[in-house]
Protein backbone atom coordinates (compact mmCIF):
# COMPACT_ATOMS: atom_id res chain seq x y z
CA UNK A 1 0.00 0.00 0.00
CA UNK A 2 3.01 2.27 0.58
CA UNK A 3 1.47 4.41 2.89
CA UNK A 4 -1.48 5.10 0.77
CA UNK A 5 -4.58 5.00 3.40
CA UNK A 6 -7.98 4.44 0.84
CA UNK A 7 -10.04 5.45 3.68
CA UNK A 8 -7.79 8.99 3.53
CA UNK A 9 -9.17 9.20 -0.11
CA UNK A 10 -13.01 8.38 0.40
CA UNK A 11 -12.59 10.57 4.03
CA UNK A 12 -11.87 13.63 1.79
CA UNK A 13 -14.90 13.18 -0.88
CA UNK A 14 -17.18 12.02 2.13
CA UNK A 15 -16.50 15.56 3.57
CA UNK A 16 -17.12 17.34 0.54
CA UNK A 17 -20.47 15.52 0.12
CA UNK A 18 -21.59 16.12 3.80
CA UNK A 19 -21.95 19.40 3.03
CA UNK A 20 -24.11 18.53 -0.22
CA UNK A 21 -25.97 15.07 1.78
CA UNK A 22 -28.74 15.63 -0.30
CA UNK A 23 -26.79 15.06 -3.32
CA UNK A 24 -25.41 11.76 -2.26
CA UNK A 25 -28.64 10.38 -1.08
CA UNK A 26 -29.93 10.63 -4.69
CA UNK A 27 -26.99 8.90 -5.94
CA UNK A 28 -27.10 6.05 -3.39
CA UNK A 29 -31.21 6.17 -4.60
CA UNK A 30 -30.01 5.50 -7.91
CA UNK A 31 -28.22 2.53 -6.59
CA UNK A 32 -31.10 1.31 -5.14
CA UNK A 33 -33.14 1.87 -8.07
CA UNK A 34 -30.45 -0.26 -10.23
CA UNK A 35 -30.04 -3.49 -7.31
CA UNK A 36 -33.84 -3.68 -7.13
CA UNK A 37 -34.77 -3.47 -11.17
CA UNK A 38 -32.25 -6.21 -11.21
CA UNK A 39 -32.82 -8.05 -8.57
CA UNK A 40 -36.08 -7.66 -6.38
CA UNK A 41 -37.10 -5.24 -3.33
CA UNK A 42 -36.52 -8.13 -1.13
CA UNK A 43 -32.68 -7.77 0.14
CA UNK A 44 -32.73 -10.86 1.95
CA UNK A 45 -32.51 -12.24 -1.41
CA UNK A 46 -31.11 -9.30 -3.26
CA UNK A 47 -27.38 -9.16 -2.29
CA UNK A 48 -26.97 -6.31 -4.41
CA UNK A 49 -29.47 -4.26 -2.46
CA UNK A 50 -28.74 -5.25 0.88
CA UNK A 51 -24.85 -4.01 0.04
CA UNK A 52 -26.92 -0.62 -1.18
CA UNK A 53 -28.34 -0.57 1.88
CA UNK A 54 -24.82 -0.64 3.64
CA UNK A 55 -23.33 1.97 2.07
CA UNK A 56 -26.82 4.15 2.38
CA UNK A 57 -26.43 2.93 5.82
CA UNK A 58 -22.54 4.03 6.16
CA UNK A 59 -23.44 7.60 4.53
CA UNK A 60 -26.10 7.60 7.35
CA UNK A 61 -29.12 7.60 5.05
CA UNK A 62 -31.97 7.45 7.40
CA UNK A 63 -33.77 4.44 7.33
CA UNK A 64 -37.49 5.29 6.30
CA UNK A 65 -35.72 7.42 3.16
CA UNK A 66 -33.95 3.77 2.15
CA UNK A 67 -37.68 1.92 2.53
CA UNK A 68 -39.12 4.82 -0.09
CA UNK A 69 -36.40 4.66 -2.23
CA UNK A 70 -37.02 0.67 -2.55
CA UNK A 71 -40.87 1.15 -2.22
CA UNK A 72 -40.59 3.69 -5.26
CA UNK A 73 -38.47 1.43 -7.36
CA UNK A 74 -39.86 -1.69 -6.94
CA UNK A 75 -43.08 -0.88 -9.01
CA UNK A 76 -42.88 -1.77 -12.49
CA UNK A 77 -44.15 1.23 -14.10
CA UNK A 78 -42.46 3.98 -11.85
CA UNK A 79 -40.89 5.83 -14.92
CA UNK A 80 -37.55 5.10 -13.76
CA UNK A 81 -34.85 3.88 -15.98
CA UNK A 82 -31.04 4.07 -15.29
CA UNK A 83 -28.21 2.98 -17.65
CA UNK A 84 -24.84 2.15 -16.38
CA UNK A 85 -22.05 3.07 -18.31
CA UNK A 86 -18.14 3.75 -17.67
CA UNK A 87 -16.32 6.03 -19.02
CA UNK A 88 -12.14 6.33 -19.06
CA UNK A 89 -10.08 9.04 -19.59
CA UNK A 90 -6.53 10.89 -17.93
CA UNK A 91 -5.74 13.72 -15.72
CA UNK A 92 -2.40 15.88 -16.23
CA UNK A 93 0.52 14.28 -15.19
CA UNK A 94 -0.60 11.13 -17.04
CA UNK A 95 -3.13 10.00 -14.25
CA UNK A 96 -5.66 7.66 -15.37
CA UNK A 97 -9.81 8.61 -14.24
CA UNK A 98 -11.91 6.18 -14.22
CA UNK A 99 -16.04 7.87 -14.52
CA UNK A 100 -19.21 5.24 -13.48
CA UNK A 101 -22.41 6.63 -14.45
CA UNK A 102 -25.93 5.94 -13.88
CA UNK A 103 -28.46 8.51 -16.03
CA UNK A 104 -31.60 8.59 -17.86
CA UNK A 105 -29.79 10.51 -20.52
CA UNK A 106 -26.55 8.90 -22.03
CA UNK A 107 -26.38 11.81 -24.49
CA UNK A 108 -26.52 14.20 -21.60
CA UNK A 109 -24.05 12.34 -19.29
CA UNK A 110 -21.32 11.22 -22.31
CA UNK A 111 -21.46 15.26 -23.11
CA UNK A 112 -20.84 16.36 -19.81
CA UNK A 113 -18.31 13.99 -18.64
CA UNK A 114 -16.51 14.67 -22.07
CA UNK A 115 -16.14 18.63 -21.08
CA UNK A 116 -14.29 17.49 -17.13
CA UNK A 117 -11.97 16.44 -19.07
CA UNK A 118 -11.43 18.48 -22.01
CA UNK A 119 -11.68 21.43 -19.52
CA UNK A 120 -9.83 20.17 -16.18
CA UNK A 121 -8.04 17.32 -17.46
CA UNK A 122 -6.23 15.47 -20.52
CA UNK A 123 -9.15 14.25 -22.34
CA UNK A 124 -11.48 11.07 -22.15
CA UNK A 125 -9.68 7.81 -23.57
CA UNK A 126 -11.42 4.88 -25.49
CA UNK A 127 -13.03 1.97 -23.77
CA UNK A 128 -10.02 -0.12 -22.10
CA UNK A 129 -7.62 2.76 -22.53
CA UNK A 130 -7.13 3.13 -18.56
CA UNK A 131 -9.46 0.46 -16.73
CA UNK A 132 -6.38 -2.46 -16.82
CA UNK A 133 -5.07 -0.01 -14.36
CA UNK A 134 -7.47 -1.18 -11.70
CA UNK A 135 -9.00 -3.92 -9.85
CA UNK A 136 -12.03 -4.29 -8.66
CA UNK A 137 -12.44 -4.85 -4.84
CA UNK A 138 -14.86 -4.49 -1.73
CA UNK A 139 -13.77 -2.31 0.57
CA UNK A 140 -15.11 -2.21 4.35
CA UNK A 141 -13.60 0.58 6.87
CA UNK A 142 -13.79 0.19 10.33
CA UNK A 143 -13.31 3.22 13.14
CA UNK A 144 -10.65 1.55 15.56
CA UNK A 145 -11.61 3.83 17.88
CA UNK A 146 -15.44 2.21 17.87
CA UNK A 147 -14.01 -0.98 18.76
CA UNK A 148 -12.03 -2.28 21.78
CA UNK A 149 -11.13 -5.24 19.79
CA UNK A 150 -7.38 -5.76 19.81
CA UNK A 151 -5.74 -4.95 16.51
CA UNK A 152 -5.27 -9.25 15.96
CA UNK A 153 -8.76 -9.97 16.93
CA UNK A 154 -9.75 -7.55 14.36
CA UNK A 155 -7.42 -9.07 11.86
CA UNK A 156 -8.69 -12.40 12.73
CA UNK A 157 -11.79 -11.46 12.96
CA UNK A 158 -11.71 -10.42 9.18
CA UNK A 159 -9.27 -13.04 7.44
CA UNK A 160 -11.65 -15.63 8.95
CA UNK A 161 -15.15 -13.84 7.50
CA UNK A 162 -13.45 -14.10 4.60
CA UNK A 163 -11.89 -11.05 3.60
CA UNK A 164 -8.45 -11.40 1.14
CA UNK A 165 -6.46 -8.24 3.07
CA UNK A 166 -6.52 -5.88 5.75
CA UNK A 167 -4.62 -2.79 6.48
CA UNK A 168 -4.27 -0.97 9.51
CA UNK A 169 -4.00 2.74 9.54
CA UNK A 170 -3.59 5.39 11.97
CA UNK A 171 -7.55 5.76 12.82
CA UNK A 172 -9.45 2.65 10.93
CA UNK A 173 -9.00 -0.71 9.69
CA UNK A 174 -9.60 -1.60 6.09
CA UNK A 175 -10.83 -4.72 4.79
CA UNK A 176 -10.82 -5.91 1.84
CA UNK A 177 -12.59 -8.60 0.04
CA UNK A 178 -13.20 -9.95 -3.42
CA UNK A 179 -16.33 -8.79 -5.17
CA UNK A 180 -17.88 -11.69 -5.07
CA UNK A 181 -17.22 -12.28 -0.90
CA UNK A 182 -18.05 -8.25 0.05
CA UNK A 183 -21.71 -9.57 1.60
CA UNK A 184 -20.70 -12.54 3.24
CA UNK A 185 -17.72 -11.13 4.46
CA UNK A 186 -19.70 -7.19 5.27
CA UNK A 187 -22.75 -9.93 6.89
CA UNK A 188 -20.08 -12.12 8.99
CA UNK A 189 -18.51 -9.23 10.56
CA UNK A 190 -21.81 -7.04 11.14
CA UNK A 191 -23.11 -10.36 13.13
CA UNK A 192 -19.62 -9.86 15.26
CA UNK A 193 -21.42 -6.40 16.10
CA UNK A 194 -19.00 -4.45 13.50
CA UNK A 195 -20.00 -0.96 12.08
CA UNK A 196 -18.78 0.46 8.68
CA UNK A 197 -17.85 3.98 7.73
CA UNK A 198 -18.09 3.09 4.40
CA UNK A 199 -18.71 -0.20 2.50
CA UNK A 200 -18.63 -0.30 -1.02
CA UNK A 201 -17.04 -2.05 -3.70
CA UNK A 202 -14.70 0.01 -6.16
CA UNK A 203 -11.93 0.46 -8.25
CA UNK A 204 -8.28 0.49 -7.23
CA UNK A 205 -5.27 1.22 -8.76
CA UNK A 206 -2.02 -1.05 -8.75
CA UNK A 207 0.00 1.40 -8.65
CA UNK A 208 -0.28 5.34 -7.86
CA UNK A 209 1.61 8.33 -9.35
CA UNK A 210 2.07 10.90 -6.77
CA UNK A 211 0.37 14.24 -7.59
CA UNK A 212 2.26 17.63 -6.40
CA UNK A 213 1.58 21.16 -6.90
CA UNK A 214 -0.32 22.35 -9.50
CA UNK A 215 -0.66 18.64 -10.92
CA UNK A 216 -2.40 18.35 -7.46
CA UNK A 217 -4.67 20.96 -7.46
CA UNK A 218 -5.60 20.40 -11.25
CA UNK A 219 -6.18 16.38 -10.49
CA UNK A 220 -8.58 17.76 -7.57
CA UNK A 221 -10.31 19.97 -9.78
CA UNK A 222 -11.22 17.69 -12.29
CA UNK A 223 -12.49 15.22 -9.42
CA UNK A 224 -14.17 17.80 -8.30
CA UNK A 225 -16.14 18.54 -11.39
CA UNK A 226 -17.13 15.27 -12.17
CA UNK A 227 -18.46 14.25 -8.84
CA UNK A 228 -20.37 17.44 -8.91
CA UNK A 229 -22.19 16.18 -12.35
CA UNK A 230 -25.77 14.50 -10.86
CA UNK A 231 -24.67 11.45 -13.55
CA UNK A 232 -21.84 10.42 -11.96
CA UNK A 233 -21.95 8.09 -9.53
CA UNK A 234 -17.98 7.15 -8.53
CA UNK A 235 -14.95 9.04 -9.93
CA UNK A 236 -11.62 6.22 -9.54
CA UNK A 237 -7.82 7.43 -10.18
CA UNK A 238 -4.26 6.28 -9.01
CA UNK A 239 -3.03 9.58 -8.42
CA UNK A 240 -1.66 10.28 -4.82
CA UNK A 241 -2.83 13.41 -3.65
CA UNK A 242 -0.99 14.71 -0.70
CA UNK A 243 -3.65 14.26 1.68
CA UNK A 244 -4.09 10.99 0.62
CA UNK A 245 -0.32 10.04 2.08
CA UNK A 246 -0.74 8.34 5.61
CA UNK A 247 0.44 10.43 8.11
CA UNK A 248 3.41 9.59 10.31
Amino acid sequence: MSGHSKWSTIKRKKGAIDSARGKIFTKIGREIAIAVKEGGADPNANSRLRDSIAKAKANNMPNDTIQRNIKRFSGADDGVHYEENTYEGYAVGGIAVVVRTLTDNKTRTISEVRHAFDKYGNGIGATGSVLWMFERKGLLVIDRAATDMAEDDVLMAALDAGASDVVTQDDVYEVYTAPGDFSAVREGLEGQGFAFLDAEIGLYPGNTLEAEGETATKLATLIEKLEDLDDVQEVFHNGLLPDDEEEE
